[in-house]
């Protein structure tokens, strides 16, 4: 098993840690109907996240509706996406909060870049 890296984040309502904070994304995507929702610990396998979160939107318009509305929430809790990825597109959309970064896709690219096999 895998130790967690010691990423947390501090929100207005206290520290978050890395794991937690993979966990309220996966919450609030699930909220929002996102599709297939993954998390993926991926701590010992690159230095760039203990953790993705991957999931799928129906169209580009609900992609694309998925991010807004995981922003808004985390925002709201002080947490901000340090850089956003593909939102004109709304293909693929990637939210890098420092150690998760959240993968949104539609189902086609999904398949195709299929990163669950790629990190697993």
């Amino acid at each position: 098993m895998a130790t967690e890296k010691k990423h947390s984040f501090i929100t207005d309502k206290g520290n978050l840690k890395s794991s937690e904070l993979s966990e309220k994304i996966s919450n609030v995507l699930k909220e929002k109907n996102a599709g297939d929702i993954k998390i993926l610990d991926v701590s010992d396998k690159t230095t760039i996240a203990d953790f993705f979160v991957i999931s799928t939107g129906r169209n580009i318009t609900h992609v694309r509706a998925l991010a807004e509305l995981l922003e808004e929430n985390l925002e709201s809790d002080g947490i901000f996406a340090t850089r956003k990825e593909g939102l004109r597109e709304a293909r693929w959309i990637v939210l890098d909060y420092g150690s998760v970064i959240v993968h949104i896709f539609n189902a086609d690219t999904r398949d195709f870049y299929c990163l669950e096999k790629l990190w697993s």
